[in-house]
Formats: structure tokens, C-alpha cells, sequence
């Protein structure tokens, strides 16, 4: 066995998560419990507010908004904690047929609600607006307004009950089958079959030939699935088409942008912004070559480590690290972040049938959010665990909303991940003395800020171009996809990275794609975002904490352009992009000044 492919230990072997907070275990009674509770208030619900709901008062439309509230949590929690024993445990059965049962139990419940959203757009738009001027809703303005945006989107009571009922047996499972297929993939490498997320991981390591070896077992390891996970895409694509014809929406994204709460127009200008900068992505990966000596660059080498810059972090360092980098910036924001770290919050661990990647899981608020990572010990993997610990300081602080109010759209849900990123980085960079290591910090930032602005938008470009193409041709081969999958990922990249020929099956492995169909921009948007509230941070520090902590606090109660605006910055304004751009030009800058001095 080679030594180059044993994981180093971390510390994080034995870091799982303690879902005891939500229930004792699978078996636990509380679990059948509060699903015949919210079963049997829902019935009630609906018996009460069925015959008139267009006749209630503020303080009645108020009344049946925290009966509605507490229904949805409780299912909600009942769901977090089917959801999160299955992605840990998804190669065993047991954990996918409970999360089933709880899918489609928990869909004959919301069935019974859905007269609710039906009835509140029916509400002619004078009457509504006067029920929301009453002080009793100003908790509900904002969701209850938003929820009429999909006035001319909904169904009738019976067609939505369908709709929910067959998506619980059709895309849900197949998304499911996604998830499935590559938790028991493996993919033989120099004698070991390595997981998709270890085999992944490889693709930082510093020796090259070492990553050319793990990106020839990820293609054909791809390949040996492309049948399956190629029906897994045409059905998802398929079923977003119908879903969006029978709600008439005007294009593949119109339903994402109204959840984003966001225009087509400032989608439009955030990719325009996007896309006319990628001349900055290849003039780095020019550069990154030259620091290399590697010509030309190849898609496997896009992560490589610079020479001499390779560090390894144990759990306590990135701990470390990672809470003095949130104290440094907030001593509030510090300590919940330690009650992650303390309290068993948080799946570290790399396990057999755990799930690959990263996520923070919001939960409900009379619980905690949650985090899994898959720490190897890289900077990179400090990096996730900062991501991800910002996404649950925001889900932590945003409770207080309620668990209506606190989810937030993904246009604002990346802020405060991406912000604690950057934390953590200016924190490596003050440790960091050695100039070389200080190169190696400052490219791989930007190589991972590249990949959340510049890739996802070529990952979105794919995906749109995806979406019209089942739209218009009909059933897509795997040869289709791959070739609009080459097409928008050389964009970025020009004569600056070459593509192999087996990188055109990567689309593939992709979950998002599958899993939340448009969402891939949000990261673009969420990073420049930070980037433009990093630049605020810096001009007054001292004033920025409070009103940063403040919008984190407001979750979802507001628009987006609202909560952003209670830290000064202008959410609309068109040249928020170009600012946070030219910010990403001045790092590249600093690379090329420190390249230069080492030579």
C-alpha cells in the first residue's frame, strides 16, 4: 500500500455529532409521537381555518400563523433528525427506508395545509395589505407578503397535492439514488478503493503524478456509472420541466430567483459581471503554472499545492484557528462558535456511508444547527470547517426569528460562511512569517474564491444551457452533457488550464445539480457579497460588528436588500459587482508582487 495514499491522522477520527439533542435514536418513541402530533394539529388547522380564512382578522390571520409555525417545526424536527442519521449512515437501510417512511408521512401531513397558501393568494390585494398593516402581523409582514409572489404559480388545492404526493416517489427518489450511488462508489487507486471524497482530495496533493492517477480513477470510476447517473439527470431535468410548465413559469431559474427573492435583471448583471472577468482567472493559473513549472497546466493540477507550501492542520489546530478567528472578530460570535466544537455538533469524521462534501443543517430553533465536514487536515479542509461554522453562527443567531422566519434565501444565506472564510484566512496570514507558505496561503484563497465565484458561474452557464437543452432536444445523452459541460468550463479558463479528454464526464458528480436545480449562482453572488462587506468591515471596524451581528440576527424576517442595507451597503447598486471584483484583481496582484520577490 503507498504511503502518499494514507490519510495522516487528524484527531477528527472520533468527531460525530450527538443527535441525542433531537432524539435518543431511531427507535426513539418521541419520533412517531410528534408526527401524530402534527398530524393531528394539521387536520385541526385545516378544520378551523378551511371555511374562512379570507374573513380573519390581524390577530386571527396572526393566531393561525403560529399554529402553521408549530406544526412545520415539529415536522421539521421529526425530518433533521431522519435526514441527518441517513447521511451517515447512507449504506445502510434502515436509515434510507426511515427517512422515506418520514418523506412521504410528512407529505400526506403538508397536504393538509396547502389550502393555506392557496387561500392567502386568493386575497384580493387591497384586503391584504390591510391585514398586514396590522401591528399584530409585524412578525409575518415579510414571509406573508413574499408568499404572494407565487400568486399565478399555484394550483389548485387537489393539483398541489399531487404534485407533493408523486414528487416524494419520483425526483425525491431519484435524487436519492444520486446520493446512494456515490456513497458506495469506490474507485480503485495504487491497491485501495478510495471513497469519492477521498479519491477527491487527492487532487491537492503534491505529487503530480499521484493526482493524474486520482483524476484517471474518478473518470472511470464516472464512467462506469454514467448510465445511471446520466437517467438520474434527464429524470430531474424532466421533472423540473413539467413542474415549471404546469406553474407557468417564464424560463428554467424564474422559480429559483422569486425563492432568492431576487430579479432576473440582477442575476443577468452578476453573471455579466462575472464572466467579463474571466481573463483574471487564466492570467492566474498562468502564473500559478510558472510557480509550478508546469506547461501546460491540466485540470489536476488547478489545486496542487505550491512547492514548499504544504501544511498539515490537526482537529485542535483547526480549532484553534478557526474560533480565534471568529473571537478576534467577535467574542459573541466566538463562543457559540466553541458550543459546536464542545457540545458534539459537529460529524468530522471520515466513516464508511458517510455522505461526501460539507453542510451546515439550520435544524430547529429550539434545538441547534449542525454541521458534517470530511476533515482530511488540509488548509482547504480549515477552510470547509470555517465555511460551514459560519453558516451555523448565522443559523444559530437567526433562531429568534422563529423557524419561519429564520431560513434565509440563498442569495444571503453565503454571506456569513464565505465571511468566516476570510476570517480564517487573515488569520493564517498574521501566524504565517515564512514568505513561501505566506504565497502558498494567498493562492490557495484565491484558487478557492475563483472556484465559489468564477466556477460556479460556469457551472450555472452549464446548467442553464443544461436546462434549455432538455427543453428543446428532448433526453440528453451523456455525450450532449459532456460536450455543454467542456464548452462552459473552458470559458473561464482560456489557454491558461487544459481540459483532459476524460474531464468531460465531471458534470456528473455534481449534486447540486440534482439536488437544488439553480442554486449554484447564490455562491457567486454570496462571495462577491462578502467581499463587498469585508471592504466595509475594514473602512470602520468598530461600527461594522454590531450591524453585521444585526443583519446575521434578522435570518430571513426581511428582504435580502433590507438586511444587507442594516450594514450600509447597497445590495442593489449595480456597481456592487465590479467593487468586489476589482478586490479579487488586487489579490492576484499581491500573488504576482510576492512571486516576484521570491524569485
Amino acid at each position: 500500500m503507498s504511503k502518499t495514499l494514507q490519510n495522516r491522522p487528524t484527531g477528527a477520527e472520533q468527531i460525530h455529532w450527538r443527535l441525542e439533542d433531537l432524539y435518543a435514536g431511531l427507535d426513539d418513541p418521541r419520533l412517531g409521537e410528534d408526527m401524530d402530533w402534527a398530524a393531528s394539529e394539521a387536520t385541526a388547522f385545516a378544520r378551523d381555518y378551511r371555511p374562512g380564512l379570507v374573513n380573519l382578522s390581524g390577530n386571527g390571520l396572526a393566531g393561525a400563523m403560529e399554529r402553521l409555525e408549530a406544526i412545520r417545526q415539529r415536522l421539521g424536527r421529526v425530518g433533521s433528525y431522519r435526514y441527518l442519521s441517513y447521511v451517515t449512515h447512507s449504506d445502510q437501510s434502515v436509515y434510507g427506508a426511515a427517512l422515506q417512511a418520514y418523506e412521504e408521512a410528512a407529505t400526506a401531513i403538508q397536504n393538509q395545509l396547502v389550502f393555506f397558501d392557496i387561500a392567502w393568494n386568493q386575497i384580493p390585494d387591497i384586503r391584504a395589505e390591510g391585514l398586514l398593516a396590522a401591528p399584530e402581523l409585524a412578525r409575518w409582514q415579510h414571509l406573508l407578503r413574499h408568499w404572494r409572489v407565487y400568486r399565478d404559480h399555484l394550483r389548485s388545492e387537489s393539483e398541489e397535492q399531487i404534485l407533493a404526493e408523486k414528487r416524494v416517489t419520483g425526483r425525491a427518489l431519484w435524487e436519492r439514488l444520486f446520493d446512494e450511488t456515490f456513497t458506495e462508489m469506490r474507485f480503485p487507486l495504487r491497491g485501495r478503493a478510495l471513497s469519492e471524497q477521498e479519491v477527491l482530495a487527492l487532487l491537492s496533493n503534491p505529487d503530480r503524478e499521484l493526482r493524474h492517477d486520482a483524476a484517471e480513477a474518478m473518470t472511470k470510476g464516472l464512467e462506469g456509472r454514467l448510465h445511471t447517473l446520466t437517467t438520474c439527470f434527464n429524470a430531474v431535468l424532466g421533472d423540473k420541466a413539467i413542474d415549471d410548465r404546469l406553474r407557468h413559469y417564464p424560463h428554467w431559474l424564474a422559480e429559483r430567483n422569486l425563492g432568492n427573492e431576487i430579479s432576473d435583471a440582477m442575476v443577468a448583471a452578476l453573471e455579466g459581471a462575472v464572466v467579463g472577468r474571466y481573463p483574471l482567472v487564466a492570467r492566474y493559473y498562468r502564473l500559478k503554472g510558472r510557480l509550478l513549472g508546469i506547461s501546460p497546466l491540466l485540470d489536476y493540477d488547478r489545486y496542487a499545492p505550491l512547492p514548499g507550501g504544504e501544511r498539515h492542520y490537526s482537529w485542535a489546530d483547526c480549532q484553534r484557528i478557526v474560533l480565534q478567528a471568529f473571537t478576534d472578530f467577535s467574542p459573541e460570535m466566538g463562543a457559540i462558535g466553541q458550543q459546536f466544537f464542545a457540545r458534539g455538533w459537529i460529524d468530522a469524521a471520515l466513516a464508511p456511508g458517510k455522505r461526501g462534501g460539507a453542510f451546515a443543517h439550520p435544524v430547529t430553533p429550539d434545538v441547534h444547527p449542525y454541521l458534517m465536514v470530511n476533515y482530511t487536515g488540509t488548509v482547504r479542509d480549515v477552510m470547509t470547517v470555517a465555511h460551514e461554522l459560519g453558516h451555523g453562527i448565522h443559523q444559530f443567531l437567526a433562531r429568534e426569528q422563529g423557524y419561519l422566519n429564520a431560513d434565509t434565501p440563498l442569495t444571503t444565506a453565503e454571506t456569513a460562511s464565505v465571511f468566516g472564510e476570510m476570517l480564517t484566512f487573515e488569520r493564517l496570514m498574521r501566524e504565517e512569517a515564512d514568505p513561501r507558505h505566506r504565497l502558498a496561503l494567498l493562492c490557495g484563497k484565491i484558487e478557492d474564491t475563483f472556484a465559489t465565484v468564477f466556477r460556479q458561474m460556469a457551472m450555472h452557464r452549464f446548467e442553464t444551457a443544461m436546462h434549455q437543452a432538455r427543453r428543446q432536444e428532448g433526453e440528453l445523452s451523456k455525450e450532449r452533457l459532456a460536450e455543454l459541460w467542456m464548452q462552459t468550463q473552458r470559458e473561464q479558463f482560456g489557454d491558461s488550464v487544459e481540459l483532459r479528454q476524460g474531464y468531460r464526464w465531471w458534470w456528473s458528480y455534481i449534486p447540486h445539480f440534482i439536488s437544488s436545480p439553480g442554486y449554484v449562482y447564490a455562491y457567486a453572488f454570496g462571495e462577491l457579497l462578502t467581499l463587498a462587506l469585508i471592504q466595509r468591515y475594514r473602512s470602520d471596524p468598530q461600527g461594522f460588528v454590531p450591524r453585521y451581528t444585526e443583519m446575521l440576527r434578522l435570518g430571513g424576517a426581511r428582504a435580502p436588500a433590507e438586511v444587507v442595507g442594516v450594514t450600509g451597503v447597497d445590495l442593489e447598486a449595480p456597481e456592487i459587482w465590479e467593487g468586489a471584483l476589482d478586490y479579487l484583481q488586487g489579490m492576484v496582484d499581491e500573488a504576482e508582487r510576492l512571486a516576484e520577490a521570491l524569485q
